[in-house]
C-alpha cells in the first residue's frame, strides 16, 4: 500500500520548480540563481547567461565609445602623420575621415601599415575597409549577430541627425555579456590605480587606498573600517559583490568590473565625476 504521507524529496522539488515555465524574464533569472544556489549552474554560466539576455535590453548608446573619446585619422595626413598616431593610441582599427569627421570614408587597419616597410609612398585610401553605420538605438544582440554575419569588428555609431555619435567594437559587446575582456595591457598589471577608459569613465583597482580614491574624485569616505576601497566595498555589504553589481560610495555609483567569489579586483566609476588631485599608484 502507497504511503500517502509521502513528502517529495530534494530532487523532486528542485525538478518541479526548474520545469516550472517562467512567466517573465524576472523568474527566469529567480530560476537561474536557484539553480546557482543548488549547484546545477556555476557563477560564470549564470553571469554570462544574465549578460546575453540583458543585451537584448541595452542600447548601443549605453556601451559606445563617445565622439570626444574616438581615435580618428584624416585620409589627407601623410604616411607618417598616420603611423605616428597609430602607435600612440594602439588600437588595431581606425576610423578614417574625409575632411569633416562626420564624414567616415572607411576603416584602416593598423596591420596594413606594416606596408611601409616595403612601399614608402603607401597611399591609405587604397587600404581602406569599408565603415558600417548603426543607429545608437539598435540593441546589442541584434549588432552581435550583425558583426558574426558580416565579420565586421567595429561600427560608426551615427544620431538622428546623420552626424556621428560615437564608435562601437565588437569586443565592446561581447563585455556586456562576459564581463570585461583584459588584453595584453591588463589594467591588473598597470601602474596606476585609477585609469581614464576609452568610454571616460574610470577604471579603479579594488587595491586602491581610499585616501587616494578620495584625493582622485574629491570625496571624503572614511578609513575607519578598511584601508582600500575593495575592503570598503566587503565591509559595506557584508559579503563578496559579483560581477556587474553597483554599489554607491561617496555619492557615486560604483560597477563590479571584475571579482570571483573571494576577492574584487577591478571596479568602474560609471557617473562623470571631477577628479581631484592625482591618485596614488
Amino acid at each position: 500500500m502507497e504511503d500517502s504521507s509521502h513528502k517529495p524529496g530534494f530532487f523532486e522539488r528542485l525538478s518541479a520548480l526548474l520545469l516550472r515555465e517562467p512567466e517573465d524574464r524576472e523568474q527566469l533569472i529567480q530560476l537561474l540563481h536557484s539553480a546557482c544556489e543548488r549547484n546545477l549552474l556555476d557563477a560564470d554560466a549564470l553571469s554570462i547567461t544574465e549578460g546575453a539576455l540583458s543585451a537584448s535590453e541595452t542600447a548601443v548608446r549605453d556601451v559606445m565609445v563617445p565622439r570626444a573619446q574616438m581615435d580618428m585619422l584624416d585620409v589627407s595626413d601623410s604616411a607618417e602623420d598616420i603611423l605616428r598616431r597609430v602607435v600612440a593610441a594602439a588600437h588595431s582599427r581606425f576610423p578614417v575621415y574625409d575632411g569633416d569627421r562626420d564624414n567616415v570614408v572607411g576603416v584602416l587597419l593598423a596591420k596594413d601599415l606594416l606596408r611601409l616597410q616595403t612601399d614608402p609612398s603607401f597611399d591609405p585610401r587604397i587600404w581602406l575597409r569599408p565603415v558600417v553605420f548603426i543607429p545608437e538605438s539598435k540593441r546589442l544582440n541584434v549588432l552581435l549577430r550583425e558583426f558574426r554575419v558580416s565579420r565586421n569588428h567595429m561600427a560608426i555609431v551615427i544620431d538622428e541627425h546623420g552626424g556621428v555619435a560615437g564608435l562601437v567594437t565588437i569586443e565592446d559587446v561581447l563585455e556586456q555579456i562576459v564581463g570585461d575582456i583584459e588584453d595584453e595591457y591588463d589594467f591588473d598589471e598597470a601602474e596606476d590605480n585609477i585609469r581614464l577608459d576609452k568610454s571616460g569613465r574610470y577604471r579603479v583597482k579594488a587595491q586602491t587606498e581610499i585616501a587616494d580614491f578620495n584625493a582622485a574624485f574629491g570625496c571624503s569616505l572614511s578609513d575607519e573600517s578598511a584601508d582600500t576601497v575593495g575592503g570598503l566595498i566587503l565591509s559595506q555589504l557584508g559579503r563578496v559583490p559579483k560581477r556587474n553589481e553597483t554599489v554607491e560610495l561617496g555619492g557615486m555609483q560604483v560597477r563590479v568590473l571584475r571579482a570571483d567569489s573571494r576577492r574584487l579586483y577591478t571596479l568602474l566609476v560609471a557617473a562623470p565625476v571631477e577628479r581631484h588631485g592625482t591618485p596614488g599608484a
